[in-house]
C-alpha cells in the first residue's frame, strides 16, 4: 500500500478564486459572501450535480415504497422528500468536507482540485472540521422526525461516508463505497414511509451502487494521469481506456436488471398502468445510460465530465415515472 507522508504540505499561495471544475456561473462565486464562499465551495455547492446523485435515490425509494405499500398520506410522503433534499444537501456538504480534510495533501498535487479550500490555503484544517460538524448536526435534526428504523439506518450511514475517502488508497474499487453510501437514501426514504424494511429496497440499492460505478468510472477517467502519478487507485485506472466500455456496459445491465427486479416486487400487478409507467421510467433510464456509453471518449476530460452531469438527467427521468407510478 502506498504510504502518504504526515508532514505538514509546502506553504502554497492562498487562493480565494472560484474552484478550476465549477460549474460556470455558479451562484456561490456570484452571489455568496464571500467570507463563506470557500465553506460552501468545501461542501461542492458550487458544483451540485453530488447532491443530486446522492438525492435521486432517496426519490427512488420513495416512490418504491409508495407503490409497494401504498398506505400513507400525501403530507408525510411530501415532507419525506422536502426532509431528504435538504439532507442530502447537508450530508453531501459534510461528506465533501470529510474528503477534502482526507485527501488535502493530494489535491494539492491533482491539476483539477489544487484550488479546492484546504489545498489552497483559504480554509483552515480545524475550521472545516468544525463546519462538517455543523452540516452532520443540521442533518441530523431532519433525521429525528422520521420513522425508528429510518434514524437507525441513517445513522449507521456515517461509517460509510467516514471509510470513502481511504478507499482509493486500499482497492481500485473505491467507486464501490461511493456506491454504498450514496444509495442509502433509498433505505432510509423507503422506511421513513413504510416504517419497515422490504427486499426490493435491497434490490434497488443494489442496483443504484451499479450505477455509481458507471458514471463514477466515467468521472474517474478525468484524473487517471495524476492519480498513477499519486498512487490513488481508481476503476478508470484499473480498467484502462480499452477496458473500460466493456465493464461500463456489465455496470448498465446490472443496473436495469436488478432495478427490473426491484420494480417487479414491490408491483401488485406488473401489468398494470402503474407497472406501464413504472417500467417505461426504467426503459428510458436505460436509453440515457446507453447514449452515455455511446458518446463516451474516456480520453476526452471534457467529455467524461459532460457525461457524468448527464446522469441527474438519467436519475431523474426514472424518478419521475416512479412517481407518477406511485402517486398518480
Amino acid at each position: 500500500m502506498t504510504q502518504y507522508s504526515k508532514k505538514p504540505s509546502p506553504k502554497i499561495q492562498v487562493l480565494a478564486g472560484p474552484v478550476v471544475d465549477s460549474v460556470a456561473g455558479n451562484w456561490v462565486d456570484h452571489w455568496a459572501p464571500p467570507a463563506v464562499r470557500p465553506y460552501l465551495r468545501l461542501s461542492r455547492a458550487d458544483r451540485p450535480i453530488g447532491t443530486w446523485l446522492l438525492l435521486i435515490p432517496c426519490f427512488w425509494g420513495l416512490a418504491l415504497a409508495k407503490i409497494e405499500f401504498p398506505q400513507s398520506s400525501l403530507a408525510h410522503d411530501l415532507w419525506i422528500a422536502l426532509a431528504c433534499s435538504f439532507g442530502a444537501i447537508l450530508m453531501r456538504g459534510a461528506g465533501c468536507t470529510w474528503n477534502d480534510i482526507i485527501d488535502r495533501n493530494f489535491d494539492a498535487q491533482v491539476a483539477r482540485t489544487k484550488s479546492r479550500p484546504l489545498p489552497s490555503g483559504q480554509v483552515s484544517t480545524k475550521r472545516a472540521a468544525l463546519w462538517m460538524g455543523l452540516q452532520i448536526l443540521l442533518a441530523g435534526v431532519l433525521l429525528l422526525t422520521f420513522t425508528p428504523l429510518a434514524i437507525g439506518l441513517g445513522l449507521s450511514s456515517l461509517s460509510l461516508v467516514a471509510v470513502y475517502p481511504f478507499a482509493k488508497r486500499f482497492t481500485w474499487w473505491p467507486q464501490v463505497f461511493l456506491g454504498l453510501a450514496f444509495n442509502w437514501g433509498i433505505f432510509v426514504a423507503g422506511t421513513a414511509h413504510s416504517g419497515r424494511m422490504a427486499l426490493s429496497f435491497v434490490l434497488l440499492w443494489a442496483g443504484g451502487i451499479t450505477w455509481t460505478l458507471f458514471y463514477d468510472t466515467i468521472y474517474a477517467h478525468q484524473d487517471k494521469e495524476d492519480d498513477a502519478l499519486i498512487g490513488v487507485k481508481s476503476t478508470a485506472r484499473l480498467f484502462g481506456d480499452q477496458g473500460t466500455k466493456p465493464w461500463l456496459m456489465g455496470f448498465l445491465c446490472m443496473t436495469i436488471a436488478l432495478c427490473a427486479l426491484a420494480l417487479g416486487l414491490a408491483l401488485q400487478r406488473i401489468v398494470s398502468l402503474q407497472g406501464v409507467f413504472a417500467f417505461g421510467g426504467l426503459l428510458g433510464f436505460s436509453v440515457h445510460l446507453l447514449w452515455q456509453w455511446h458518446k463516451l471518449d474516456s480520453q476526452n476530460p471534457a467529455l467524461c465530465l459532460i457525461l457524468f452531469r448527464a446522469n441527474k438527467s438519467a436519475g431523474l427521468i426514472f424518478a419521475l415515472f416512479l412517481a407518477v407510478a406511485a402517486w398518480g
